[in-house]
């Protein structure tokens, strides 16, 4: 089983959204990867921001489960490939062991400069919260097609 680990600050709003985006994009097409996110500022054990959590019960995914968790270097570790929100997360990984298996999302997305980072919605209004949301489930569906082509070429050599 691959593991996939998603970061940002505070693992109540990006990551928490773009973990359950690619969970349902996993379910839909391979069972076989296990998705979980964490923050480099984490509140263990908070919420997810009330914004992130309405922007996905109106795309039909629960976030009243959600729990932040803060990034770790046995979170890291555990992990086989980590895509982060903004190049310092990607900075924050790296120290903690994840050097050669972490990525910006956009960039592994096919993004490249300004629009690799993915804005923080915290504190935004629902309308950024949506548009966020499209920005990263675009990110996620074009991350996870890599991801499998990726295994696949893996795998068939």
């Amino acid at each position: 089983m691959k593991r996939v680990l998603l970061v940002c600050t505070g693992n109540i709003c990006r990551s928490p959204m773009a973990e359950i985006i690619m969970r349902r994009e996993f379910e839909d097409r391979d069972g076989n990867v296990e998705i979980s996110s964490a923050g480099t500022g984490a509140w263990d054990g908070a919420s997810a921001s009330e914004g992130a959590y309405l922007v996905a019960l109106e795309n039909g995914l629960d976030l009243s489960n959600h729990r932040a968790r803060l990034l770790t270097r046995e979170v890291v570790e555990h992990s086989d490939l980590a895509l982060t929100m903004a190049r310092h997360h990607r900075v924050r990984v790296e120290e903690l062991g994840g050097d050669g298996k972490t990525h910006l999302l956009g960039e592994y997305a096919g993004e490249a400069g300004v629009n690799a980072e993915v804005v923080d919605p915290f504190g935004s209004d629902l309308t950024v919260y949506r548009e966020i949301y499209s920005e990263i489930q675009r990110l996620v569906r074009a991350a996870v097609a890599r991801f499998i082509e990726t295994e696949l070429d893996s795998s068939s050599r």
